[in-house]
């Protein structure tokens, strides 16, 4: 059974922000993808990294992410114009691999491939 609801992958069918959240040591990091970077397999997440240099400092340190998104063309609660989630997982970069190769010939940019294992998906709108 998959982590993931109905209205989720309903948001990843159009196009919006995708924020992630790390923190190591020091002050929390933030770093930015889109929506349509997401591939999902199972309960994970997996995303190109061309940078998130910071990102993968963190995780050395500390492997927990934090992971919102959303879209205004998807009908969130009550009616709501828009939608969008919170998800809670640990995060690992990938360097090599099946799922390394397969994201590096969708994604020819990516240096290392971030790869979230998702503990929990929360709706928030």
């Amino acid at each position: 059974m998959s982590v993931f609801n109905e209205k989720f992958f309903e948001v990843l069918k159009h196009e919006g922000v995708v924020s992630i959240v790390s923190w190591g040591n020091g002050e929390a990091n933030i770093v930015n993808t889109w929506n349509s970077y997401l591939v999902i397999k199972d309960d994970r997440i997996l995303l190109p990294a061309a940078g998130m240099n910071s990102t993968e400092a963190d995780v050395k340190v500390n492997n927990k992410v934090k992971v919102t998104l959303g879209s205004k063309e998807v009908e969130g609660f009550n009616n709501y114009q828009g939608t969008g989630f919170l998800i809670k997982g640990t995060a690992n970069f990938i360097e090599s691999g099946k799922d390394f190769d397969m994201m590096k010939e969708k994604y020819p940019f990516l240096r290392k491939v971030l790869e979230i294992k998702v503990e929990s998906e929360k709706q928030l709108l």
